[in-house]
């Protein structure tokens, strides 16, 4: 199993900590490839992309992503680790093309649906967030993580409504409790969810 990794405490970025419980189920599934060795080899790889991430050395973890994937490009696992070194490094919009052709080639993978969803979310696009989700959650129902960000996506959606509400009705006392309350709902953690 691979370390856990850190993630930004940016507010608008919070989803990207529930990455790491993601990595970490990806990282138990079975490599591609043949033998053994091959699979040490391939867990030693995902390891140290992980661990350089972890470090800070977002620039060589992708490096040694980008290494690796050349070499094995039909490995899932190190695509989507480079997902992660890019979206944890500020390049969401490079992770998204790889989440999404992850997809397309391993729709029995669940958490790539799932990253796609933090990134959606992170940019405000609740719809798209709550719909990866749901496929997640079609191909493993018991991905407790999935299940933790649709409900942050529902509780999102319940805010917008209520925010919608009393800008079109400002008479109405009991939106502002609501809103409140959600507000601190949503606040980050101190601690990564999902581990």
């Amino acid at each position: 199993m691979l370390p856990p990794i850190s993630f930004p405490t940016n507010p608008a970025l919070a989803w990207c900590r529930r990455i790491g419980a993601a990595l970490a189920l990806l990282a138990a599934l079975t490599t591609l490839g043949g033998g053994a060795l091959a699979a040490t080899t391939s867990t030693a790889e995902y390891t140290e992309v992980t661990r350089l991430l972890h470090a800070g050395q977002g620039a060589e973890a992708l490096a040694r992503a980008d290494r690796y994937i050349a070499a094995n490009p039909r490995d899932p696992q190190m695509q989507f680790i480079k997902a992660v070194v890019l979206s944890e490094t500020g390049h969401p919009d490079q992770a998204e093309p790889i989440l999404l052709k992850l997809t397309r080639d391993y729709p029995e993978l669940a958490e790539p649906y799932n990253n796609l969803a933090v990134l959606y979310a992170a940019r405000g696009e609740l719809g798209l967030a709550r719909e990866a989700l749901d496929n997640a959650l079609r191909i493993n129902p018991k991905y407790a993580t999935a299940r933790e960000n649709l409900g942050d996506v529902y509780a999102r959606l319940a805010r917008q409504a209520w925010q919608q509400a009393r800008e079109a009705d400002k008479t109405n006392d009991r939106l502002a409790p609501k809103i409140e309350a959600i507000d601190k709902l949503l606040a980050p953690a101190d601690k990564p969810a999902g581990r």
